[in-house]
């Protein structure tokens, strides 16, 4: 995640509204102890004090450190306060959303969110999720951390990557947009198909310096209308690997027990059953989805 501009805590003023691992990659995220399940007791029942705030974002998201035990880490809180109304979202919080995300993706196994709780925090409740620490240049240099975004003058993708849609670079110039043939976002990518994301923008993947991916800002997500919108088209209309051929059958009996149950305390009827129909019709299709034509495909600003 971006580095946050840190100011004093006096209150949420100005623009303040909210907002929004795969292949050999190690498994789902862990806390500062080591273990998923330390770092979600550490969220939940930590006590939060802000450190500063995201200026960049639509909405308020606060910097915070969260405290218990003589543990520490670093988290994002993002308070149902500070969120701006949606038209097309009139239902439940962008925080709720976001926490759903996150169930979805620890029901696959693959760990794609971080740990992400709903809370009470000094701005009332609000999303809190553990803070993640983005790979720097030199891991990139160094081939750990390849590429997952680019744009290139040839008219098809090189070898390794995904033709998303030709863009205009400027001066009368276009580019070809293009994203990595990587198992990661491809498992990215599935998610998003479930939760129906609307707005998977490049500056919402977080790769680490341990080698995991992470997906965040999913406080758009789980419309029962068709909303997809991704820079992650590379692989439309592709066959789906077996893996997510499994998960789909897992996510079909979770969603008819304790996970159908939790996602019901924090989305519509409607949208929890419209997960279940989208899920049943990944697997009926077997086919990675491609874009409805009728809204538009690809997130703005894309990055």
């Amino acid at each position: 995640m971006p580095a946050p501009e840190r100011v004093p805590a006096g209150g949420l003023t100005g623009d303040a509204g909210p907002s929004g691992a795969a292949g050999d990659t190690p498994g789902p995220p862990t806390g500062p102890s080591g273990a998923a399940g330390d770092a979600m007791e550490l969220l939940t029942r930590g006590e939060l004090t802000v450190r500063g705030r995201l200026r960049d974002a639509s909405n308020a998201v606060l910097y915070c450190e969260v405290a218990l035990d003589g543990r520490t880490a670093e988290c994002v809180y993002k308070p149902v306060a500070g969120e701006r109304p949606l038209w097309d979202f009139p239902d439940g919080t962008l925080a709720e959303r976001e926490v759903a995300a996150y169930l979805v993706s620890e029901a696959t196994g693959w760990g794609l969110v971080p740990p992400t709780v709903l809370r009470d925090g000094p701005y009332g409740e609000g999303m809190c999720q553990l803070w993640i620490d983005e790979a720097d240049e030199a891991d990139e240099e160094s081939g750990r951390q390849p590429e997952l975004l680019a744009l290139v003058e040839e008219d098809e993708p090189g070898e390794g990557w995904k033709a998303v849609v030709r863009a205009e670079v400027g001066g009368g110039r276009t580019a070809l947009l293009v994203h990595a043939d990587d198992p990661r976002l491809r498992r990215i990518a599935l998610l998003d198909a479930v939760i129906n994301n609307a707005d998977r923008k490049g500056g919402h993947l977080l790769p680490a310096p341990d080698g995991r991916l992470y997906g965040i800002d999913h406080g758009i997500a789980f419309h029962t209308e068709d909303k997809l919108r991704t820079l992650l088209w590379g692989w439309a209309d592709e066959p789906l690997p077996e893996d997510a051929v499994e998960v789909l059958r897992r996510l079909t009996g979770a969603l008819e027990g304790e996970l159908g149950g939790r996602l019901a305390e924090l989305l519509t009827e409607a949208e929890v059953a419209a997960v279940g129909t989208r899920v049943a019709d990944l697997l009926r299709t077997g086919r990675y989805p491609r874009p409805s034509g009728q809204w538009p495909a690809i997130p703005w600003p894309p990055v």
